[in-house]
């Protein structure tokens, strides 16, 4: 009998009530959650999506120790022998744990502290090191703790939206569409957008300020200034209410606010726009993410932000805050519970009381008393030897950690590397020595914390396959195996979450904010029906808090807020003649991370389905660049090998590449081997988005296209992409010039092993086209194509009408049998290119009007920017 419960969305810091349907062993349905106050019903199409990546194909779901199937017991056993030696022989700071935003709160509870509380170590961090580090720094610095203010309905409530550093309509669709809508109720809001690139948030923005990367720190500085000097900051609240705000000041006396705009690339008119629109907007919002976060300096970046809305008083008031939004589900719960190297647990730092505070309450007599690694020092360690035995649970180190090849070296070297996953093959798992089955989206039961302070449930539509179990579940059992199974005795994450609460509550007399006393005595059945909350939660405010800091008063000793004094700087990281390239790196709109979970669904692959590198079109004509062609990305630290898309959006100059394949999926394009371990002193977070390159053009021999029924093997090529399709798989891929193997060879090699009948098979050796069909049982089994160049093969697109073909003839090689809906534009409705163009041509002019014969636009709006620029490419007037 199919049952359906309320859950949470495992993608970004939205936090998206989900309703999902379970039948049997796997999630059937999902749909957004109307009742849930994030989304409102609404999901994106990665949310959408998300029944699609349920399948079992590729799930790890048994122990290995190391590469054959073990019992629970053996696996555990091991775990525990591995740490407890590298313990006895080496101290506590040889052990460490790296973490992830995909971890519910209880599991990330558990692993914090086993780690701090009972071996004694802090070497506990957090992929949430690498989107959040440099926020929770400037918080703490302003705050006194790690606290985000507003919420949500600020953004709908603001005169003025400044959105900094985040493509928020790709990344946070759903935040993106509730703006959307206000800004319609209300046409007087004024949108800003400030981004290197010109990006599909833009087409929001009634201004897009279009810096040169790694500018922002200036842009805020001068901000700050100009509030300053046209008398238009907030004296009553600046004296009642901060302290600092002289130094603030006089840390930018050297910035030239006459030639500030020469510095950011922008003209001098725009930028006097921005200052004047905030300066007269009490209700400003500045909504900031990865591009300020991503920093060499981005915790100075922050702060600026936050010295801005500290000198307007435009905090803790509906429609005004700074807002950071996070990258992942529960990156805030993880800084909850203390899941990073610099936090002990509950908000708190090491400071001695509260590590007697902590010990105290956890009966722990060896808890950490100071902070431990951070994620690029954690690994930098582990190649070093200092580490010897690790935990890696729920993340891919090995592909999003910059220099990532140094962090392959670093695991391969490691005597112990315990890998908890629900995933068979990443490259971290390939490293591993042991790997154990985690419970997965749908599977799992507990609570993640969003991007507004909202705690929310994860509950499982569907029991967890094979011998896969909760992540807790490990880490008590390991705990009980080294000696601390009192402490750990939980039966079940309504435990855990009751303990967790409880701690925040623990002799806390309103010092931190952080406080869920008002949960701390829930019962399961409690437990299990907790509605959507914002904390703190206290007996006092059962309800939640919608916004902190609206009487003035700050969690710090004299219970004001800080302002933080920062002169600005540019990127920690140099131009110059062997790297004259700005490479920048983030996110597609349907892709999320490494692509374990979103690259198992065919239709969120046919938007974008290769690794490719933005380069403006100017820039690639200098270059002798077309669009496909192959190029080589070169930094001091790694390469990569991926084909061109030219781009108007990009600045000339500068670069942008995803950054979601991996070994399995494309292994010359994992572009985190080119960002060099350069990190923000205070908060170690990488500067991910300026990244100095050189490029050269590799001309290719022959390109391929194949789809297969079957899995197809990682291939003999240069480059190559892999990825599935419904009813198969596909690649894509190329051989550099002087190809070793002819293209006709290689399909031949190809076709070796598969046949039962004779293959269909096409050669025009003078255009280098060459082409083969497979038939099993009077069913296509496999098709491919070669040719020169690739705009020369079928529309990926295809493919899946070729697979589905109930009978095989000659015409299959042609490419073009069935539909053919070309590129997708709108993945919630599977609408492609060639039926939009088809409906603009039979009269459709508007968004609307596309919407209501297509329904493309109509789900989380993500493309609505491209149906936008289609309709502008079809119209009759420049």
């Amino acid at each position: 009998m199919a049952a359906t419960v309320a859950t949470t969305c495992p993608y970004c810091g939205v936090g998206c009530g989900v309703l999902a349907r379970g039948e049997g062993a796997r999630v059937a349905a999902v749909s957004g959650d109307p009742a849930h106050p994030a989304n409102r019903g609404r999901l994106c199409v990665k949310g959408k999506s998300l029944a699609e990546t349920t399948e079992l194909a590729g799930r790890l779901l048994a122990p290995r120790v190391p590469g054959r199937e073990v019992s629970w017991e053996e696996a555990l056993d091991a775990v525990a022998q591995g740490f407890g030696r590298a313990l006895a022989e080496h101290g506590p700071d040889s052990v460490a744990f790296y973490l992830s935003g995909q971890l519910l709160t209880e599991d990330y509870y558990a692993a914090n502290k086993l780690a701090k509380g009972f071996l004694g170590t802090a070497n506990v961090d957090t992929n949430s090191r690498l989107c959040m580090a440099s926020a929770t720094v400037a918080h703490q610095r302003a705050f006194g703790e790690d606290l985000v203010p507003g919420c949500y309905e600020d953004l709908e409530l603001a005169d003025l939206v400044v959105i900094v550093g985040s493509n928020t309509a790709w990344n946070h669709p759903v935040v993106y569409q509730r703006l959307a809508a206000a800004r319609a109720a209300r046409p007087e809001m004024r949108i800003v957008v400030v981004d290197p690139r010109r990006t599909a948030t833009c087409e929001l923005a009634d201004l897009h300020l279009q810096i040169r990367a790694g500018t922002d720190a200036f842009l805020f500085a001068g901000l700050f200034r100009h509030l300053v000097e046209s008398d238009a900051w907030d004296r009553r609240f600046v004296a009642e209410h901060t302290t600092g705000f002289e130094a603030a000041l006089a840390a930018l006396a050297g910035l030239d606010l006459a030639r500030l705009h020469e510095r950011l690339g922008v003209p001098a008119e725009a930028l006097d726009t921005f200052f004047s629109w905030f300066a007269a907007r009490e209700r400003t919002v500045t909504l900031y993410s990865q591009g300020i976060n991503q920093s060499g300096s981005g915790a100075d970046r922050a702060s600026l932000i936050i010295n801005c809305h500290l000198l307007t008083g435009r905090i803790g008031r509906p429609g005004a805050t700074p807002f950071s939004i996070t990258g992942q589900p529960n990156a805030m719960g993880g800084r909850e519970v203390g899941g990073l190297a610099t936090q002990l647990a509950a908000h708190m730092d090491f400071a001695p009381e509260n590590v007697d505070r902590v010990g105290r309450f956890w009966g722990a007599a060896r808890v950490a008393e100071r902070p431990g690694l951070k994620a690029v020092e954690l690994f930098e360690a582990v190649r070093a030897g200092k580490i010897r035995a690790l935990w890696i649970l729920a993340t891919n180190p090995a592909v999003s950690l910059p220099e990532a090849d140094r962090v392959r070296e670093a695991l391969a070297a490691c005597p112990l590397v315990v890998v908890s996953d629900c995933v068979a093959d990443t490259d971290t798992a390939r490293l591993a020595h042991i790997l154990l089955p985690a419970a997965a989206w749908g599977e799992k039961n507990g609570t993640v914390t969003n991007s507004e302070r909202t705690i929310s449930r994860c509950r499982g539509a569907v029991p967890p396959p094979g011998e896969a179990r909760p992540d807790w579940w490990m880490l008590a059992q390991v705990a009980r195996r080294l000696g601390h199974g009192r402490a750990f005795d939980w039966r079940h994450p309504a435990e855990i979450f009751r303990e967790h609460a409880a701690l925040s509550a623990f002799e806390n007399g309103g010092e931190r904010v952080f406080n869920l006393e008002g949960l701390a005595d829930l019962d399961r059945a409690a437990y299990d029906a907790l509605a959507p909350v914002q904390w703190p939660v206290t007996r006092a405010t059962p309800q939640g808090t919608r916004r902190l800091f609206a009487d003035g008063r700050f969690p710090t000793p004299d219970g004001r807020a800080r302002f933080h004094p920062v002169a600005p700087t540019g990127p920690c990281q140099r131009l110059d003649h062997r790297f004259p390239w700005v490479l920048n790196t983030g996110r597609l709109r349907d892709q999320w991370h490494t692509m374990t979970r979103t690259g198992r669904a065919p239709r969120l692959l046919r938007h974008r389905d290769r690794p490719e590198l933005s380069i403006h079109p100017e820039d690639a004509a200098r270059q002798g660049l077309r669009e496909g062609d192959l190029v080589r990305l070169e930094s001091a630290t790694g390469s990569a090998l991926l084909p061109v898309r030219l781009d108007g959006g990009v600045r000339p100059g500068e670069l942008f590449a995803p950054m979601h394949w991996s070994g399995p999926t494309a292994p010359t394009a994992r572009v985190n081997a080119l960002v060099a371990a350069v990190t923000d002193p205070f908060s170690g977070q990488p500067e991910s988005k300026f990244v100095p390159v050189r490029l050269r053009r590799e001309p290719a021999a022959w390109w391929v296209l194949v789809a297969s029924r079957e899995p197809l093997p990682e291939p003999q090529l240069d480059f190559w992409v892999r990825g599935p399709l419904v009813g198969g798989f596909r690649l894509l891929g190329a051989a550099l010039a002087p190809a070793a193997v002819p293209a006709e060879a290689w399909l031949e090699a190809l076709a070796e092993g598969v046949a039962e009948d004779s293959p269909l098979v096409y050669r025009h050796p003078a255009a280098g086209h060459y082409r083969l069909a497979i038939r099993r049982a009077g069913r296509l089994a496999l098709v491919a194509f070669a040719a020169p160049k690739p705009g020369e093969l079928p529309e990926s697109a295809a493919l899946e009408s070729l697979l589905a073909l109930p009978e095989v003839d000659w015409r299959v090689l042609s490419g073009r049998v069935g539909t053919d809906p070309g590129r997708l534009v709108c993945t919630c409705f599977e609408v492609g290119e060639r039926a939009i163009r088809a409906a603009v041509a039979g009269g459709c002019r508007t968004p609307e009007a596309l919407g209501e014969q297509l329904r493309c636009g109509t789900n989380c709006g993500s493309c609505l920017p491209e149906l936008r620029a289609l309709l502008a490419a079809a119209s009759p007037n420049p």
